[in-house]
């Protein structure tokens, strides 16, 4: 265990007992590295997983750790799959959001999470007929540097095919998860453009994940996108609002935002709120709280654009805001994952995430499974309604 918090931790945690909220989507192989879309994480094998209310978090959590430990324990004195194993023993406990990762995917998670990674700079995505395609490639990445565009179909990697395979596999082959391979390993990519076919070898680098970004959006709107609560990006969230002109409308858009560091979602919260609670959680039936810090720029008009990839962190955010009346939230229903997990080290150094609580909004609202309505639910010309909200709600005071 790194010792790191996931989620933001009391001090009455003891050290080592770090809280994380573990939303499956933002594993290192996944959307906080850019790898994939929301509806390509919901059909992902270790995302495949649909919360309930109550499904877990009035369980033992204790006993549960401890009957995953021995399962794992026994499974390697057997010379068995010990990550197997405790995977049976979650499964068995009926907690719908429990996981096991090896050491090396809970290394990658950790890293993602630190807002890099390794790979070639390129996102993939899996067409209706199972193929896989760039969806995007990062500018002064190795990607881009051989020469390959949006739009190419990936037919390989080093030599293996990945039709049919879940992104997140393939995004794991191209970083090298299983053997670990650092920046500066070679991998062969087997590529497709139009009648041409062709392989090219591009080395690995060490990239980092583009969290926030701010651009304008006509008129006297600015647009900050939060793509993952990656480290860091709260304090992104805050320069990105102080750095918008006094005059300026801002849409906070968190579509697709598959969550990250609930620490780093309260520091965004701040930026929007002169302190006060962001969010409650518990921990085996102990309340506790959230606060944003004082001094957040309460004045500008505020949308806040959610759709079904919006999860976690970014719905604790969410629901804050629109909790405390601060933004007019628009789009489609969230995704509904709001449950805490906590990380436990395993005999053969996996790790195993069991749910011990929920939070909910700062008026008590539950999120886990069923998720949040926006304001106002559009489905198509998002960007466009969010305008029209912005000028109707007064000028910047």
């Amino acid at each position: 265990m790194s010792g790191r918090d996931l989620f933001c931790p009391p001090r009455r945690i003891r050290r080592g007992a770090a809280l994380t909220l573990v939303f499956a989507s933002v594993l290192a192989t996944g959307a906080a590295t850019g790898a994939f879309t929301a509806s390509d994480e919901k059909s992902s094998s270790r995302s495949a997983r649909t919360a309930t209310v109550g499904s877990a978090a009035s369980a033992d959590s204790g006993g549960r750790q401890e009957d995953v430990s021995e399962a794992a324990a026994e499974a390697m004195a057997d010379g068995k799959s010990p990550v197997e194993a405790a995977e049976r023993a979650v499964s068995r406990s009926g907690d719908r959001w429990g996981a096991v990762y090896s050491e090396g995917e809970y290394e990658e998670f950790e890293e993602a999470l630190d807002g890099a990674y390794t790979g070639v700079g390129l996102w993939a995505r899996r067409e209706r007929d199972g193929r896989i395609a760039v969806a995007r490639v990062r500018d002064g990445s190795p990607a881009e540097a051989a020469g390959i565009r949006k739009g190419d179909r990936l037919r390989s990697v080093d030599g293996k095919r990945v039709d049919g395979r879940p992104v997140t596999e393939v995004v794991a082959l191209l970083r090298g998860d299983a053997t670990g391979a650092a920046a500066g390993t070679a991998v062969s990519l087997g590529l497709e453009r139009g009648t041409r076919v062709w392989t090219e070898t591009v080395r690995r680098a060490r990239l980092s994940t583009e969290s926030v970004t701010v651009r304008e959006l006509g008129g006297d709107a600015t647009v900050i996108k939060v793509a993952a609560f990656t480290k860091g990006s709260g304090e992104l969230v805050r320069a990105a609002v102080a750095g918008t002109p006094a005059d300026a409308r801002i849409v906070l858009d968190l579509r697709g935002n598959s969550g990250g560091l609930v620490t780093e979602a309260v520091t965004a919260a701040s930026a929007f709120l002169d302190g006060g609670l962001v969010a409650t959680y518990d921990v085996r039936g102990d309340q506790r709280a959230l606060h944003a810090e004082p001094g957040g720029d309460t004045s500008r008009p505020l949308v806040a654009l959610v759709d079904g990839g919006t999860m976690s962190a970014a719905e604790l955010l969410t629901g804050a805001l629109q909790d405390r009346g601060r933004a007019v939230v628009v789009g489609s229903r969230t995704f509904g994952k709001g449950s805490v997990q906590m990380p436990s080290r395993l005999p053969d150094g996996s790790v195993a995430e069991l749910t011990v609580g929920h939070y909910r909004t700062p008026s008590g609202r539950g999120v886990d499974g069923s998720g949040l309505s926006p304001d106002l639910e559009v489905e198509e010309g998002v960007l466009e309604r969010a305008e029209t909200v912005l000028s109707g709600l007064g000028d910047p005071t």
